[in-house]
């Protein structure tokens, strides 16, 4: 378990814990695993032990990550807050376990952003400039942050760094399902350089 109160992923062990999926060796390695020579079946699921003893499950594993001091963020529950601030189309956060926060991949709203840049007096006839101009991400970032704390987002839960993507995600280009959900494996190939970038790149964050 990790922090206080303790947290981490919810193992059970017993006599009628099934011994693994049938015919499925490489499913069954995943999620049941022996420590002290006592087996037991990894659930997926985040708990957390509360003072009087009982647990309480905070979240799926799949939709968690574990920052640098060991706090699990749910990055569902991030996306979804910050869905509904007008700034954004679409978002996609990203944590790294040597990192102490998280990054925000964000499709901008293209009025919202205009709108910005006229406010500031940045003048372009580039979509991917205004995207990538420093004065504008910044601004960009306080003004999600401004939502995300009306939103009540705890601390660690808010983006450190965010880059604005000027590609428009879609299921045609394969960054969303059918039903428009994030493709997570396939924004994080796309966007590898930019992320590696953002987590070297120290001369910015919040």
């Amino acid at each position: 378990p990790f922090n206080d109160p303790p947290q981490g992923e919810i193992l059970v062990s017993g006599p009628n814990i099934s011994p693994g999926y049938w015919k499925q060796p490489e499913k069954t390695a995943e999620d049941f695993v022996i420590i002290d020579d006592v087996r037991y079946f990894a659930t997926g699921d985040i708990g957390e032990f509360r003072e009087d003893g009982s647990l309480r499950i905070i979240d799926r594993k799949k939709d968690l990550v574990k920052l640098q001091h060991g706090e699990y963020v749910s990055l569902a529950k991030i996306e979804t807050a910050l869905l509904n601030c007008p700034l954004i189309d679409n978002i996609c956060c990203y944590g790294d376990s040597l990192s102490s926060y998280l990054i925000a991949l964000v499709v901008p709203n293209k009025k919202h952003l205009t709108e910005m840049a006229e406010k500031l007096d940045i003048v372009t006839s580039s979509w991917t400039d205004l995207c990538h101009n420093m004065e504008i991400v910044k601004e960009y970032q306080k003004r999600m942050e401004e939502h995300a704390v009306k939103n009540h987002l705890l601390k660690n839960e808010l983006p450190g760094k965010i880059y604005l993507c000027d590609e428009i995600w879609t299921s045609e280009n394969g960054l969303l399902t059918e039903a428009m959900k994030l493709k997570r494996r396939q924004l994080k190939e796309k966007y590898e350089q930019v992320i590696t970038q953002l987590y070297r790149d120290e001369s910015y964050k919040r």
